[in-house]
C-alpha cells in the first residue's frame, strides 16, 4: 500500500517511517517545507518523492495519509486528505482542542473516509503487561495508579514547536506527553471523570509540568503526571493493588530502539523491547517476565482495515474521551 507522510520530524521520521516500513507499506511521499528534513527523507528513502505543497502531495495515488506534522496542522492537512478521499492516520492529539478534533471526525464520517488517530503507547510494554497483571489478579483489585514522563530539561529548546509554541498553537506538554498517559489509564481502567487538573509553564514559554487526576467508574484513581523540569523523576508507573503494587521504572525502549534506526520487520521485532517490571509487597520485591512491546501492531491493525479484515485499532469514542479530558483540564486547572 503507498502511503505518504506529512512532516518528517520527530514523528514523522523516528516513529511513522520506520513501522510503516516495517509492516509492508511503501512510503511513496513525504511532505515537508523544510530543506534538512527534505534531505534527510531522501536518504532515508531514495525512491520516495518529496514534496513541499499539500495539493501534490496527495495527488500521487495514495492509500493512505499520516499526518506526523505540527499540530496546528493537523486540522488543515487531515481536512484535505479527507476531501480527496483518502483514510487518515493523524498523530497525536488528533486535535488541538475537542472542538477541532470533532470537526475532523464529523468530516470522516460525512465523506465516509475512515479515519484514526496515533496512541502507539498502548503497545508499550507496559502498557500490555498492566492489562496481564490486572486480568491474572497477581496483585489484587487494583485501586491507584501513579503513571509518569518526567524528565529534567531546564533550559528551554526554542527549535522545538512543542516547546516554544503556545497551546493554541498545540505546543506544550497537556497536548503532548498527557495524551499519553490519559489515552493508556482509559484504556487499562475504563471511562473516568476528571478531578483535579494543574497546568503550568515553569521556564516561561509552554505548558511544561502539568498534573491530572481522573477517577474511573470502575474505582481505580489515576493520577498523571508529565514534567520537562522534575529533577528527581518518579518510576514510569506504580500500580497498587490490595494485594501488592506493581512498579515500572522505565521507558519502553521501543523509542530508543527507532531513534538508532531499528524496525519492526514485517511488524515484529527481532530485538528484545521488554520493560523490567517488580512486584513489590512492603520489603518483598520480585523482578516478573513482562510482555514485549510492539508499535507495529498499531500499523497491521491500519492495513487489516484497509483491507476490510478489522477494525480500526483507534476508535472515534477513544479519541473524543482524551480529547474532552484535555478541554475540561483546561477549564479547571488551578493554575
Amino acid at each position: 500500500m503507498r502511503v505518504g507522510i506529512a512532516g518528517y520530524g520527530l514523528a514523522g521520521r523516528s516513529f511513522h517511517a520506520p513501522l510503516l516500513k516495517g509492516c509492508g507499506f511503501e512510503v511513496a511521499t513525504i511532505l515537508t517545507g523544510n530543506s534538512t528534513r527534505a534531505r534527510q527523507a531522501k536518504e532515508d528513502f531514495p525512491l520516495t518523492k518529496v514534496v513541499d505543497n499539500l495539493d501534490d502531495f496527495l495527488a500521487q495515488g495514495l492509500d493512505l495519509v499520516v499526518v506526523a506534522s505540527a499540530n496546528m496542522a493537523h486540522a488543515e492537512q487531515s481536512l484535505a486528505a479527507i476531501k480527496a478521499g483518502i483514510p487518515v492516520v493523524v498523530d497525536k492529539p488528533m486535535g488541538r482542542s475537542l472542538a477541532e478534533t470533532e470537526l475532523i471526525l464529523n468530516a470522516a464520517t460525512k465523506a465516509q473516509v475512515p479515519v484514526t488517530t496515533f496512541f502507539n503507547r498502548l503497545w508499550d510494554s507496559d502498557a500490555l503487561t498492566i492489562k496481564k497483571i490486572v486480568a491474572n489478579g497477581l496483585i489484587g483489585k487494583p485501586f491507584r495508579l501513579d503513571s509518569r514522563f518526567e524528565r529534567f530539561r531546564p533550559k528551554l529548546n526554542l527549535a522545538s514547536w512543542r516547546e516554544s509554541e503556545t497551546a493554541e498553537n498545540g505546543g506544550g506538554l497537556l497536548l503532548d506527553l498527557q495524551t499519553h498517559l490519559l489515552s493508556t489509564a482509559l484504556d487499562w481502567f475504563g471511562p473516568a471523570r476528571l478531578t483535579y487538573a494543574n497546568i503550568r509553564s515553569i521556564r516561561g514559554n509552554s505548558e511544561d509540568d502539568v498534573v491530572l487526576n481522573i477517577a474511573h467508574e470502575s474505582g481505580v484513581d489515576s493520577y498523571l503526571s508529565v514534567s520537562a523540569i522534575a529533577g528527581s523523576p518518579g518510576p514510569r508507573i506504580r500500580l497498587l493493588g490490595s494485594e501488592g503494587a506493581l512498579i515500572v521504572e522505565d521507558l519502553d525502549p521501543q523509542e530508543a530502539l527507532l531513534r538508532a534506526g531499528e524496525f519492526p520487520e514485517g511488524g515484529t521485532w527481532s530485538v528484545p523491547t521488554s520493560s523490567k517490571a517488580y512486584i513489590q509487597r512492603g520489603d518483598s520485591r520480585e523482578e516478573i517476565e513482562t510482555v514485549p512491546g510492539n508499535y507495529g501492531h498499531f500499523y497491521l491493525a491500519v492495513r487489516d482495515a484497509l483491507e476490510g479484515k478489522g477494525a480500526w485499532p483507534i476508535s472515534s469514542d477513544q479519541i473524543i474521551e482524551v480529547a474532552s479530558l484535555i478541554d475540561k483540564a483546561r477549564e479547571i486547572s488551578v493554575r
